[in-house]
């Protein structure tokens, strides 16, 4: 499992009955969590002093609770700042298991000597572009969100990337891959966290078993001679690391040569020392990487 065990500011405290206690700066909250299966005696105090609380309705959906939260604050990962806020589905603006990519994403770019124009799709509140703004990068930031874009775009400014050379697309991934393809353009690296379920802008359906691997076959059509790395995430439930990993495998791997790695991701739980699941990453690397 690769561990994002380097946060300062943020940390899951316990986990237990479906839900986990974080700290986020200086707020606790406690949000719902599917892998949390276990009902273990929640003894740490902060189980019941929390600063907001999201709770599942039985009716579906939910809603914050209890909440004594400023508008949004800012969130600190090594160089990178976030502003993270309380939002719809349980979410703050940022996935914070992310950072194991993050490190990996810049770390990579920044060794690779050369210039690095990079794609990052289904792109959220940009973690991966200012990831590889930060190692270097020219970026392409596509998702089909106007508002999440837009918070992107105050993540790089308030992390110092404002003037950095990131184009920030609103568009399906799907029509804007197909574009850049037509238009001839390539990248070294590309990123992508697509969603479990979906639809496009004409109704398509998307489902991450059957749209995957024809998505990255794809994607592959956009990548340049000499590609640096592809990394996929993904959250869906049940859909093994190997699985990500035998997909990049099969489309880039026999191509371009390389080979890939793929693991569960997760996060350090203080309190009982496991390590909570937060879903899969497969990494198609180039050859000598």
């Amino acid at each position: 499992m690769w561990i994002a065990d380097q946060w300062k500011e943020y940390e899951v405290l316990d986990t237990s009955d479906g839900e986990k206690l974080e700290r986020w700066g200086n707020y606790i909250l406690v949000r719902p969590d599917p892998q949390v299966i276990w009902n273990t005696p929640k003894t740490d105090p902060r189980w019941r002093r929390y600063d907001a609380r999201y709770a599942r309705s039985s009716t579906g959906g939910g809603k914050w609770s209890d909440h004594k939260l400023p508008e949004h604050w800012a969130l600190h990962y090594k160089d990178l700042t976030f502003l993270v806020k309380p939002m719809n589905f349980k979410h703050t603006g940022i996935f914070p298991e992310q950072a194991v990519n993050w490190d990996f994403i810049t770390e990579t770019i920044r060794s690779a000597g050369r210039p690095i124009q990079a794609l990052n799709l289904f792109a959220y509140t940009g973690g991966a572009t200012l990831a590889c703004a930060a190692g270097g990068a020219s970026v392409c930031h596509v998702d089909a969100a106007k508002g999440m874009v837009q918070m992107a775009k105050e993540n790089a400014r308030a992390s110092g990337l404002e003037n950095a050379p990131i184009r920030w697309i609103v568009d399906d991934c799907g029509k804007f891959v197909e574009r850049e393809i037509r238009r001839g353009k390539r990248y070294d690296v590309v990123i992508m966290d697509p969603p479990s379920y979906g639809r496009g802008p004409s109704g398509e359906i998307w489902k991450l078993e059957t749209s995957l691997y024809p998505f990255v076959e794809l994607v592959s059509r956009v990548l340049s001679d000499q590609p640096l790395f592809v990394l996929v995430n993904s959250y869906t439930t049940g859909l093994a690391p190997s699985v990500v990993g035998y997909i990049l495998d099969s489309i880039l791997s026999k191509r371009f040569g390389g080979h890939t790695e793929s693991h569960e991701i997760g996060l350090p739980v203080t309190d009982s020392g496991l390590v909570l699941p937060c879903g899969a990453t497969g990494r198609w690397l180039a050859p000598g990487n």
